[in-house]
């Protein structure tokens, strides 16, 4: 699973069988787990476990790394995306 953005507490990445998903991150810490989609904007996709001020400041964080996270998508999966 290819960690594509450790930040503070936070941990942004996406499993290797994702690649056939619209693009996507998975932002964890400790037990608590969200998924993100990266297009056509940053929108929350799961909720595992996080309050909503806590989602804000991930969603946040991932909003002024979106560009980071979308290339390390792109070129782990070589470009396959699908749109959510």
């Amino acid at each position: 699973m290819p960690t594509a953005l450790p930040i503070g507490p936070y941990r942004f990445y996406f499993y290797s069988y994702d690649c056939g998903e619209p693009r996507h991150m998975h932002g964890d810490r400790e037990k608590m787990s969200a998924k993100f989609w990266l297009d056509p904007d940053i929108a929350l996709a799961e909720n595992h476990g996080y309050s909503r001020q806590e989602l804000r400041r991930i969603e946040r964080i991932a909003r002024e790394n979106v560009e980071r996270l979308r290339n390390e998508w792109d070129n782990f999966c070589g470009g396959n995306t699908r749109v959510a």
